[in-house]
């Protein structure tokens, strides 16, 4: 099955294209202070190693914004400020070298203050993202609204408001607390704009609840063909919403390149730590180096002979255990015995093999 996208206009952040036919982009925010450089630019370093792609910033002040310049000379995702209250900020934004900027129409609405942002944007050749939340949303004026209604109505008001001055490099979100609400609005304003969608879901709660319910809210989305960038918002380490993104593309096929490792739950037939296994090699797998793969590579860990020799052989590379040892498959086809301690160290050599460029540490 070959998931159908929804045909959006393409959108250039930095280097980055979201939108058309492109990958679903991978974004994340950094949740230091902003004018703290060192502690940013380290923060947004291990984003990209974990295959972070945009990275959003929080402009809560003017030192802020002069802080990006420093920032994007320090790194090298795309820097997109985000502007709250403070139209000023946005203008400061753009002018120390924001890739892009988002404003929420909940408290930035007065048009000339609008007017005032979107000249400067297309004088430098930025996009914008029009970021609404449920929590900031303001009310349409029917006190029987949904919120779903309160986030396509204000979202649209504000396209059509831009539009009239005749800007349209655009990308839009509409995030609520829970994923009915937040499947619907994008559901519905993927139906009347051709813009590029932003998934996500705001204040998701604990990191466990907060996967759960962005997986099921973006991968249903996703399914539909709807939405060209994503971000798992939790309440963690920001490298953790990476991982998880990843995760849920990749469990569509919607993500190129990058290793997916398939392993069983083990059951009483499993004689040996599986467990360990899987995250020795998931460890090692989240080195940059593996995302740089030209095509996805799929390999399997089993525990027992029941569903394990059949998961391997499907597999580019797998294992499937017995008791104390198992069989390496590569491609279907049997190669050796592995032995439990030597798993990990073997299947990273046969990746490898497969790609050489790996262990001379250039990119495809």
């Amino acid at each position: 099955m070959e998931i159908k996208r929804r045909n959006s206009r393409v959108i250039k952040v930095g280097d980055c294209l979201i939108g058309g036919k492109h990958p679903v982009v991978i974004q994340s925010m950094t949740k230091t202070k902003t004018s703290d450089i060192d502690k940013t630019v380290g923060q947004i370093q291990q984003l990209e190693t974990a295959g972070c792609q945009i990275v959003r910033l929080a402009i809560r002040d003017l030192t802020d914004a002069k802080a990006l310049k420093k920032i994007k000379a320090k790194t090298n995702l795309p820097l997109v400020a985000d502007i709250h209250f403070s139209y000023r900020l946005a203008i400061a934004a753009i002018e120390n070298g924001a890739d892009k900027i988002r404003l929420n129409p909940g408290n930035i609405d007065k048009p000339k203050e609008i007017r005032a942002v979107v000249d400067a944007l297309a004088a430098s050749g930025i996009p914008l993202r029009i970021g609404l939340n449920s929590g900031s949303v303001k009310d349409s004026g029917h006190r029987k609204s949904s919120m779903t209604d309160k986030l396509v109505t204000a979202c649209m008001g504000y396209v059509k408001i831009i539009e009239k001055l005749k800007f349209n490099d655009i990308v839009i979100s509409l995030k609520a607390n829970n994923v009915l609400d937040t499947v619907e609005a994008y559901r519905k304003v993927a139906k009347v704009c051709d813009y590029p969608l932003h998934l996500g879901l705001t204040a998701t709660g604990a990191p466990d609840q907060g996967i759960i319910k962005s997986s099921v809210a973006l991968g249903s989305l996703l399914l539909e063909g709807i939405g060209d960038t994503i971000r798992v918002s939790l309440t963690d380490n920001p490298v953790e919403e990476v991982i998880a993104a990843k995760c849920i593309l990749e469990s569509l096929g919607l993500r190129r390149g990058g290793v997916q490792l398939i392993s069983c739950p083990t059951c009483g037939r499993c004689e040996i730590n599986l467990i360990s296994i899987v995250k020795e090699l998931e460890n090692a797998l989240a080195a940059k180096t593996y995302e740089q793969l030209a095509r996805p590579l799929k390999i399997a860990v089993m525990g027992c002979v029941v569903n394990g020799p059949g998961e391997a052989k499907e597999a580019d590379l797998g294992v499937a255990f017995g008791r104390g040892a198992g069989v390496l498959f590569a491609r279907g086809k049997i190669v050796k015995k592995v032995l439990v301690k030597d798993c990990v160290q073997t299947l990273l050599k046969e990746i490898n093999l497969i790609h050489p460029e790996i262990k001379k540490g250039t990119r495809r």
